[in-house]
């Protein structure tokens, strides 16, 4: 069972296993080489039956160890690899069974949202200090050159969605939907003069924003609030998420985009950020759903498209972010390893193995397994937005958020 998995998978590149007992089998050939071991005959057989979920929580539980390479070369060597070769037998069969129970494993009521938001986000904020910006900022960074910093990388992103919210005034009303620790909804209030309402469903997270909200003397115009998108009132002139959407699962969508055009007002504009997959509808991988995000979706364009055309809502333009979030990933992998051994007091080593496979898996999806970020502008009516994209350089490079000096323009 494991020549057939690993026979069928293996394109380039070599594996070796070392089986309980001590018997190696190789599969493949060529470089990279990666030897890994396995501990015990019961992992064996869980890895050939399940790999998706298996292969995690082996290494996880320190039943598959890795040998020569570490978890980041084994999982590029097999996401490279995936990403040319089809799942076959049992893998072939529990992949396609995935896809039918998307709707039971997306269904998220308020009160399910609220719990899978907690089971992630409300694990302590040191652990979230210890390897994110300083600004907390737990959503794809932006490199328009490729070799800036994580916080340059972090205040160019703010910069660049800001850009596409057309803030041309100062007093608009904003509505940041999954504010996170409230980095973006402060400056959007400092450096741009909106009036920000931030939401969220972590607790951890809004006592953050709301801390951070007191000491700017920013609290008068922007405000955090512990509630669910769907139970929000009012008229906003702008409307913006980031990473949020990555939670609402597809049964959601006309829910979502629904409440969205609801609150946007009549000449209002709004940017929605999310994970995506470049290629057809797809399931969450279940080690992902079930350790680290459950009742977590990337979507297909395919997928956002559709329900945002249903809504009545029109989109304005549409970028995608390449590769910007396997460098986002890579920075907080060098960064928690770094910090390793004060995240295994808050936790133990076992939490740390489990973290240390989902942000490397994650970054290796972004590498190879054509995932990359949308960056979707919506607006209810046709002529709100100026003709041309170049209100959004212009805008970019004049801005000033966090403190930073704002980019010379450049001459022609």
């Amino acid at each position: 069972m494991l020549k057939r998995l690993f026979d069928s998978l293996l394109k380039e590149g070599r594996l070796t296993a070392i089986l309980p007992g001590g018997r190696e089998v190789a599969y493949g050939s060529g470089e990279p080489h990666i030897i890994i071991r396995l501990h015990d005959r019961r992992a064996v057989f869980e890895l050939t039956t399940n790999p998706d979920l298996k292969l995690g929580e082996l290494y996880t539980d320190g039943r598959l160890t890795i040998e020569n390479g570490d978890v980041a070369d084994l999982l590029g060597l097999l996401m490279r690899n995936l990403n040319v070769s089809k799942p076959a037998g049992l893998h072939k069969v529990l992949r396609a069974l995935r896809r039918k129970l998307r709707p039971l494993s997306q269904f998220n009521p308020a009160w399910r949202s609220r719990r899978n938001v907690a089971h992630h986000y409300d694990l302590s904020g040191e652990l979230y200090a210890r390897f994110l910006d300083r600004d907390r900022q737990y959503s794809c960074a932006y490199f328009p050159r490729g070799d800036e910093t994580l916080e340059e990388a972090q205040i160019a992103k703010k910069r660049h969605i800001a850009a596409k919210l057309l803030l041309d005034k100062p007093g608009l009303k904003v509505l940041d939907i999954g504010c996170g620790w409230g980095g973006l909804a402060l400056d959007l209030a400092r450096d741009a003069g909106a009036t920000v309402l931030g939401v969220t469903l972590s607790e951890e997270q809004i006592a953050v924003a709301r801390e951070r909200s007191e000491k700017a003397h920013l609290a008068d115009r922007c405000r955090f609030e512990l509630v669910d998108y769907r139970a929000l009132t009012g008229v906003y002139d702008r409307i913006v998420s980031v990473g949020m959407f990555e939670h609402v699962g597809v049964p959601h969508y006309g829910q979502f985009f629904g409440k969205a055009r609801q609150l946007l007002a009549d000449d209002g504009v709004m940017l929605l950020h999310t994970i995506g997959r470049l290629d057809r509808p797809g399931s969450t991988n279940p080690w992902i759903a079930k350790y680290i995000f459950p009742g977590g979706y990337v979507p297909s364009l395919s997928e956002v498209t559709t329900a945002v055309e249903k809504s009545g809502l029109l989109i304005n333009d549409i970028e995608i972010l390449r590769l910007h979030y396997a460098k986002t990933l890579a920075e907080w992998r060098r960064r928690f390893n770094a910090q390793r051994a004060d995240i295994a007091k808050l936790y133990d080593e076992r939490f740390c193995r489990m973290w240390e496979f989902y942000l490397t898996g994650a970054e290796m999806a972004f590498r190879y397994d054509d995932q990359a970020v949308f960056q979707i502008q919506l607006t209810k009516r046709l002529g709100t937005l100026p003709l041309t994209r170049d209100y959004m350089i212009e805008a970019e490079r004049r801005m000033t958020f966090a403190g930073a000096e704002p980019r010379p323009m450049r001459v022609a």
